[in-house]
């Protein structure tokens, strides 16, 4: 990839004439989105990241960290011990510009040797996954780097309300062949088009039923404004 999302990150950090983010989905319409927002303090976060920050504990990994807002917050207010990770290296440049201390390129796939409390994932976390048949592979991947009684936070959204009733059904009807959360991401920055990538949301029990898979529990802890959620996984003791 181009890592044009994680220039606009660093272009931002850095006062380097930073311009908005054209997104646009295989279900969706061109839309901006200001680079601003990803550099939010906690005030202006949505709940749902609020009450995941308020949760973390102990030893934590912060997954996709993008321009480390919540990184920052755990470590500078609550005095956590922080990994922030994300694939894009001008991300993680911008990430330790701004005061991140524990800031790595890595792939959450590739990532071994360290066992964490808090595993946090925002921002549509269960993106990362990419496609449902990769799902599970991820929360084992999650779950392998836990400690004992450790946690993972994590959100989503469902999808399904984008589409009409008679869509709705038909949709609902073929999830196990296609599954209407998978998306197909197209990001454009400086008139450069990033390589489109997969992205994957999900409906919360299509993820509990992931999660027991897993050998994980799955908790939704509160739902958001736009109809996405906050769910909490753990490791069910046999």
């Amino acid at each position: 990839m181009k890592d044009l999302f994680g220039k606009a990150i660093l272009d931002s950090q850095t006062n380097n004439s930073p311009e908005n983010l054209i997104t646009e989905t295989s279900i969706s319409d061109k839309d901006e989105m200001s680079v601003a927002y990803l550099f939010r303090n906690f005030e202006e976060m949505p709940k749902i990241e609020q009450l995941a920050l308020q949760l973390c504990k102990g030893k934590i990994l912060d997954v996709g960290c993008g321009a480390g807002s919540h990184s920052l917050y755990l470590q500078n207010n609550q005095n956590n011990q922080v990994t922030a990770i994300d694939i894009s290296e001008n991300a993680i440049a911008a990430c330790r510009l701004r005061g991140v201390e524990n800031a790595f390129v890595q792939d959450i796939f590739q990532f071994e040797s360290q066992k964490f409390d808090t595993i946090l994932l925002l921002m549509n976390g269960t993106g990362i996954a990419g496609k449902l048949n990769q799902l599970n592979k991820f929360l084992l991947k999650l779950k392998s780097l836990l400690n004992k009684n450790g946690q993972i936070l994590i959100d989503s959204t469902d999808l399904i309300y984008m589409f009409d009733e008679d869509e709705k059904q038909t949709l609902l009807d073929e999830k196990d062949s296609h599954y209407y959360g998978e998306v197909a991401f197209n990001l454009t920055y400086k008139n450069q088009c990033e390589i489109p990538f997969n992205w994957l949301y999900v409906d919360f029990e299509t993820l509990k039923n992931f999660a027991l898979v897993a050998g994980l529990s799955c908790e939704k802890l509160t739902d958001g404004e736009n109809f996405d959620y906050l769910a909490k996984l753990k490791p069910i003791d046999f």
